[in-house]
């Protein structure tokens, strides 16, 4: 007798082939689910693997759209980045298949939701407590916390056993030895070599962007239009067909970007950085369409957002939000609470940013905007005797300087002197 129904994420990769043999083998029924959220995938080549291993039904999500609207555009709204370079590609992408995989569980009657994350990574705090914030009653089945799955399963070799044992074909290579997750915002790699922090990832390692080096010597040019902290339109000529082209859908926006970040060589990290159950992890990431996307609306908002605003937002907001996904804490309240504060800010952040890609650059060419005044060329001139008379800035700094007197005299006063 079945143990009952399990919704398993799964990848079509050998952790989860063998997790869904394991699990049928246990006694339960499985649900294969994945989530397209713009990998380069053989959906049908992971949906046929599923069903001959045994699972009762494969179900795959389009989230594409969601992941752009719900997601990607406000990360670029409030210019969400991770320990000041990462731009936290793989944990935006979570709360999207989390909430899909919940989903597709209800709709199949499942009592469970299983994934094949290791015990030492984030992903499985990211997953989980998006679970049970979306279905509180949900059971989780992780193997890799497990000790009769772990114990069984001790090392590669293990898995490549069972995998000959059950008839599970498996893609094994050993000239790339690491581990990778793509979404249609970045790439990242992760383990094998990579887990010594002085190796130089070999060329051949990136996948989705052109070497800097390797890429072409002529610049490409684009216009982002914002309105509201949104990109609502990409304008570029076309060198191959020296086409003007403009694209305004969401998805077609990000996609766009994305291959010309790409095809210029944009967007690459190797960074050591700090997870969340407290140990460091290097990592090497290619998030080409978000690091166009976040320099043109930071560079935006200089234009046009309010200077008080954009300093709290920088305090506060960005940080937070930031911490709290990287954290798998965006189904929680204190994040719907800092996410409610990402519009506001954003009212005034409407122009255009010209943008040049070049050999692994992003050059801001200029930016507009037709609707906010905040910068006037007039007040700034030092040509002009516009805005205030300079008269007026004595009385500023003599204000100013009171504090600072008593600073000064009160370190005199204790023969202390001030020093560089």
């Amino acid at each position: 007798m079945s143990k009952g129904k399990v919704c398993l994420a799964y990848s079509g990769g050998l952790d989860t082939s063998i997790i869904l043999a394991w699990l049928l083998d246990e006694g339960y029924e499985v649900v294969a689910f994945m989530a397209n959220v713009g990998q380069e995938e053989d959906f049908d080549a992971a949906k046929e693997k599923a069903l001959k291993i045994g699972a009762t039904k494969f179900v795959c999500v389009d989230c594409r759209n969601d992941f752009v609207t719900d997601i990607l555009f406000p990360a670029v709204q409030c210019n969400a980045v991770y320990e000041d370079v990462y731009l936290l590609g793989t944990s935006l992408a979570r709360p999207v298949i989390a909430k899909a995989q919940i989903d597709v569980a209800e709709q199949e009657g499942c009592f469970a939701v299983a994934h094949g994350c290791t015990g030492k990574g984030n992903d499985q705090i990211r997953f989980e407590l998006g679970f049970y914030a979306l279905k509180p009653d949900v059971k989780v089945i992780a193997p890799w916390r497990l000790p009769e799955f772990f114990e069984r399963f001790a090392g590669r070799k293990d898995l490549l056993d069972f995998a000959a044992e059950k008839g599970i074909p498996v893609a094994q290579t050993k000239s790339k030895p690491w581990s990778t997750d793509e979404n249609q915002a970045h790439i990242s790699y992760e383990a094998g070599i990579l887990e010594d922090p002085d190796t130089t990832p070999p060329k051949d390692m990136w996948k989705l962007t052109v070497d800097p080096m390797d890429a072409p010597n002529e610049p490409q040019d684009l216009s982002i239009n914002f309105e509201r902290g949104l990109p609502v339109k990409v304008s570029y000529n076309d060198h191959a067909t020296k086409k003007d082209v403009s694209v305004t859908a969401p998805q077609d926006i990000f996609e766009t970007v994305s291959n010309l970040a790409r095809a210029n060589g944009v967007g690459r990290i190797d960074i050591v950085e700090d997870r969340y159950i407290n140990l460091k992890s290097r990592g090497c990431y290619e998030q080409a369409p978000l690091t166009v996307l976040r320099r043109a609306h930071v560079d935006l908002e200089g234009l046009t957002l309010d200077k008080e605003v954009r300093q709290l937002r920088d305090q506060f907001v960005t940080p937070t939000y930031s911490k709290l996904l990287y954290n798998g804490s965006y189904f929680s309240p204190e994040c719907e609470y800092v996410r409610s504060m990402i519009q506001p800010s954003q009212e005034t952040v409407n122009g255009t940013v010209r943008v040049r890609l070049y050999k692994g650059n992003v050059i801001i060419l200029g930016r507009s905007s037709a609707t906010e005044n905040l910068y006037d060329p007039t007040e700034s001139s030092m040509d002009e005797l516009t805005g205030f008379l300079p008269t007026d800035t004595t009385g500023f700094i003599a204000i100013q300087a009171i504090r600072i007197k008593k600073y000064g005299d009160a370190k005199r006063a204790k023969g202390t002197k001030l020093t560089l």
